[in-house]
């Protein structure tokens, strides 16, 4: 399925904000008219009127709102694909039980984003396939993670989750001061809570320091 060209740009326009260029097959030159594009194509917001809650309502949605959750859906598909692994193969048992809880977290917050592409009239394909996104899991790290074993599969697991929560929530930050959806805003924050939790979890799992370096 081919992807509008305005989601796509929304989608690179919010990674180029973050200062997360680099996105293999999108060279600088392509990512700024991109940018640009996604300026005069977001929404215009009108000031809330004195007394209100919010600029504006959960309909409304702007560039970051779009790109935040096209890029936090796959990242969320494709680390459930690796917590899954470590849940059943992981060397040490915390690491299981660790990867299994942030699995059934992961899969709660996708039945949250899925809804809330629907409501945005956003489609459920990943946007980024074929792009090597800062912090998602790659293919290529599903396939050495199937490969490896023992205390080898728990340090890639860690390492790689580490980076997938790191950057989850850096980009769920900016969706939390820039977006324009109370409703996306909100899940953003509650994706945050989660991942600053599980983060500190993760650093004091066994094996954690020589995987973290």
């Amino acid at each position: 399925m081919n992807l509008p060209p305005l989601h796509r740009a929304t989608s690179l326009g919010l990674l180029a904000a973050l200062g997360l260029g680099g996105v293999a097959g999108c060279s600088p030159a392509d990512s700024a008219p991109r940018t640009a594009e996604v300026r005069k194509s977001a929404p215009d917001v009108s000031p809330a009127p004195s007394g209100t809650a919010s600029a504006t309502s959960a309909s409304t949605s702007t560039s970051t709102d779009i790109g935040w959750i096209q890029l936090m859906t796959p990242m969320n598909q494709q680390a459930v694909k690796l917590l899954t692994l470590a849940a059943e193969r992981a060397a040490e048992p915390r690491v299981r039980a660790f990867a299994d809880r942030l699995r059934t977290g992961h899969e709660a917050e996708l039945n949250r984003l899925r809804p809330l592409l629907t409501r945005m009239g956003l489609p459920l394909t990943d946007v980024h396939a074929g792009h090597d996104m800062p912090g998602m899991v790659t293919e290529q790290n599903l396939e050495a993670a199937h490969a490896a074993e023992g205390p080898a599969l728990d340090r890639l697991v860690l390492a790689r989750i580490r980076d997938h929560l790191r950057q989850s929530a850096q980009v769920s930050r900016s969706e939390i001061t820039a977006g324009g959806r109370a409703d996306a805003r909100e899940l953003a924050r509650a994706l945050v809570t989660a991942r600053e939790g599980f983060l500190a979890e993760l650093e004091r799992l066994p094996g954690a320091v020589r995987a973290l370096g």
